[in-house]
């Protein structure tokens, strides 16, 4: 992706001139300025509102089949470009090359594609005698979307909300804004009708908080930070619109004593540091008998020390830096917390990676003999720092991996299905995965206490975009 600033909007079908002001993107990876983009305004955010709520009578009505050719449009073209949403994200945050071809990019697509899935089949209206309900698009959604994953859920949240008929604003994170400049271009070469999908692009005290508020904005849905998610769903209740929140967690990878310990634990320490550990479900409290932790450690110590760090454009390279400044020295304060709190220090540590004298670059860190009551593990770090947290039975694992405010993902090792099963349903998390499956676009995601309601994926996402109306007599 050429390195130039971006200074419009796309707003009613068409590429506006924004205001003056623009916001730099840094390249993590060097520290360099890579361009710079528009900073939107609340007027911006009332002429793509205005926009949304023009176009919403037209294409609430229209057909499933024009909807799901609009989709194939999308996925077709997002599939022709792949490359260069994976560059521009590269470049934008830092994620590894290799990673973002492999995970970024495709699992981005397959969220349009899933959306088409539910959409050939979805049943509109259920009658029983003389009951009809009936399921109708809830309307204007503004869509608020993070810089770890930006295409991956900027797709999340569109794909859905196009599918059930609905009109959108779009505010991407202005740390990772390019990719949704490319995906906004795919939009428009796809053919959405003007109006349909809108992007505005800023802050979230401006944009973000805009949209919140906006009387003409019938659901928000965020992706964020609890502390954000929070902000919103207070300037949403004013209006009493639909707010939905994929919000942060801390999640445990429970492994029970009968687990596959040899090749688990290094996939456990992959899985938690995937994508930097910048993932709002990475399972960064590995739980393990108290008989089995010096055997754990040195696992852990080995899978996290084999880890390449470096350069996000070669090939070889398995973890970026951190996507920004501010989240890197998040990072460097909770590992050094970490060592302060008595944890055990068993891989990585504070500072740079050796080899590395510039960039955003952190060390893969493994703590051991970590206690719940730790900093380490009570907050969510956002890097690639795993806590490994011993216990002495079944019941107290049980009790830790659910001594959190957290409760968005989990994970759980098991030799007996019948046995993961019944403990997986004893944790208060919105998804629990067992050994390591495949990633399946039609899983329901969300979160229980703080890491926020409503869920994305598959059928249960594209609800979120309806209402319900019964139609009697």
């Amino acid at each position: 992706m050429p390195v130039a600033n971006q200074t419009r909007l796309y707003i009613d079908g068409a590429w506006t001139d924004a205001a003056a002001t623009l916001i730099p993107v840094v390249n993590p990876a060097t520290g360099a300025e890579i361009g710079r983009v528009a900073s939107g305004t609340a007027a911006d955010v009332d002429r793509a509102v205005a926009a949304a709520k023009r176009a919403f009578p037209a294409f609430s009505q229209s057909g499933v089949a024009e909807r799901l050719a609009l989709l194939g449009r999308i996925e077709a073209l997002l599939e022709a470009r792949a490359e260069d949403f994976a560059q521009a994200m590269t470049m934008e945050m830092g994620t590894a090359i290799g990673f973002a071809r492999t995970s970024q990019v495709p699992f981005a697509i397959a969220h349009v594609r899933v959306q088409r899935e539910v959409l050939e089949r979805y049943e509109w209206v259920s009658q029983a005698d003389a009951l009809a309900v009936t399921k109708e698009p809830i309307g204007v959604c503004a869509l608020i979307t993070p810089w770890n994953w930006p295409l991956y859920q900027i797709t999340a949240k569109v794909a859905p909300a196009i599918a059930a008929g609905c009109t959108v604003v779009l505010k991407p994170s202005e740390l990772s804004p390019f990719s949704a400049l490319l995906f906004a271009q795919v939009m428009h070469d796809a053919g959405v009708p003007a109006g349909v999908f809108n992007l505005v692009g800023g802050t979230g005290e401006v944009v973000g908080a805009a949209l919140s508020a906006h009387p003409d904005v019938d659901m928000i849905s965020i992706t964020g930070s609890t502390r954000a998610g929070v902000l919103v769903a207070q300037a949403a209740a004013v209006t009493v619109k639909r707010v939905v929140q994929e919000l942060g967690g801390k999640s445990p990878n429970l492994f029970l004593d009968d687990a596959d310990f040899a090749t688990g634990v290094a996939k456990g320490v992959l899985a938690g540091m995937r994508n930097v550990g910048q993932s709002c479900s990475a399972p960064t409290r590995m739980l393990v008998p108290a008989s089995r932790l010096a055997e754990v450690e040195t696992l852990a110590a080995e899978a996290a020390n084999a880890i390449v760090v470096g350069d996000p454009l070669d090939e070889a390279t398995v973890m970026g830096p951190i996507a920004n400044l501010p989240q890197f020295d998040r990072v460097q304060a909770m590992i050094e917390a970490g060592i302060a709190g008595g944890a055990k220090l068993i891989a990585g540590g504070p500072g740079l990676p050796e080899g590395q004298e510039a960039g955003l670059f952190v060390r893969p860190t493994v703590f051991s003999e970590v206690t719940p009551d730790m900093r380490i593990a009570r907050e969510e770090i956002f890097g690639p720092v795993l806590c490994i947290i011993p216990y002495a039975d079944e019941e107290e694992a049980i009790a830790i991996a659910n001594d959190t405010v957290y409760g968005l993902g989990s994970h759980l090792q098991s030799a007996d299905p019948v046995r993961a099963r019944r403990v997986a349903g004893r944790i208060r998390a919105g998804q629990v995965l067992i050994n390591y499956p495949a990633w399946n676009g039609h899983a329901p995601f969300g979160g229980y206490k703080q890491s926020g309601n409503g869920r994305e994926y598959g059928v249960h996402g594209f609800e979120e975009y309806l209402e319900t109306k019964a139609i009697i007599g």
